[in-house]
């Protein structure tokens, strides 16, 4: 296939790679609450010799609490296992802004202390005339917080946001995150902001560095924040269909946000990967067949490995897009639902 395509791997990944770049909501946890399986696939990958580095675009708290979490849902976790997408502002900060400047900060204890270690003074007013915004989630923010960034943007200053995911999951579904209070803050200004989180592949980079590996994978469960950073990077990446991005997302994923590999869970880390072949017409994984006729997708097969039928359906489908063939999206079922 195509390099945008699926990769295959004859031995495990935890093997095959020495580092897991692990995403938290909708991979390790939900909410506040344990994902099947990810606690016992994380334990086996290390002691298989991955290293973990969790890597999120929450900028609300410190990687203390983070990791204190996760060793709650037993996942024993290190402070400096954690990438927290407010690192990745402070870091982009100082791309062009000096220490010592002062930096209105929008958001949780974790962008404060962040901005704090990097040398500028964190101010609260745009009448501090602050020379940046930047702009993390964080629950307990409101209407007055969100007007002193618009003012401080509107005066020239610049706008860096942690993140723009649009959603956040939580134990009760989803709701707003960063991206919709960014987004007020753009709607108010005409501005658009720079970001350091995901897609951008800014943390990975920087985790990757910090850990000093060689073989780093990106483990997430949204396309277009995950899996968009691992193709922006150029590092493989697992997509585990326990969060938001469906199997049926994945088939249908625009090139710059398709995975590498595809799993149902964090047991995945633990086993090969097979890669779909051209037969006779159709997509084949092992027991899963996949074809597009007439721009509809035609799947066969109850394959043992359920998800070997979204791998040949993905195979199937990105083959025929990237040929420029249309394909119904109405022809794509919700696989593995």
């Amino acid at each position: 296939m195509s390099a945008r395509g699926l990769l295959s791997s004859a031995e495990p990944l935890a093997t095959r790679y020495d580092l897991a770049l692990v995403d938290l909501d909708g991979v390790a946890y939900r909410g506040h609450e344990p994902i099947e399986h990810a606690a016992d696939g994380l334990a086996a990958a290390r002691a298989s010799g991955m290293r973990l580095v969790f890597v999120t675009n929450n900028a609300s708290r410190e990687p203390e609490a983070v990791a204190e979490q996760l060793t709650g849902l037993a996942i024993p976790t290190r402070s400096d296992e954690v990438m927290t997408a407010a690192q990745a502002a402070a870091e982009l900060l100082a791309t062009r802004v000096p220490a010592g400047e002062p930096v209105l900060v929008v958001g949780g204890a974790g962008l404060r202390t962040a901005v704090t270690a990097k040398g500028y003074r964190v101010v609260a007013s745009a009448d501090d005339d602050p020379v940046a915004v930047v702009q993390g989630f964080a629950p307990e923010l409101g209407w007055a917080q969100l007007a002193e960034a618009a003012y401080a943007v509107s005066r020239g200053a610049w706008h860096v946001a942690s993140n723009l995911d649009l959603s956040l999951p939580t134990a009760r579904g989803f709701a707003p995150g960063n991206g919709a209070l960014v987004g007020a803050v753009r709607s108010a200004t005409g501005v658009e902001p720079a970001s350091a989180g995901k897609p951008s592949p800014t943390m990975y980079h920087l985790a990757v560095q910090r850990a000093g590996a060689a073989r780093p994978l990106v483990v997430g469960d949204r396309l277009d924040t995950d899996l968009a950073g691992a193709r922006a990077g150029d590092i493989p990446g697992l997509h585990v269909l326990t969060g938001v991005s469906t199997a049926r997302d994945a088939v249908l994923a625009a090139p710059g946000e398709r995975p590498h590999y595809l799993a149902a869970d964090l047991r995945a880390l633990l086993v090969p990967h097979p890669e779909p072949a051209r037969q006779d017409g159709w997509w084949v994984c092992r027991d899963g067949r996949a074809r597009i006729a007439a721009g509809a997708l035609e799947l066969h097969g109850e394959p043992i490995d359920p998800v070997d039928l979204v791998r040949a359906a993905c195979a199937a489908t990105w083959d025929a897009v990237d040929r420029g063939e249309k394909v119904d999206p109405a022809t794509v079922p919700d696989l593995l639902r």
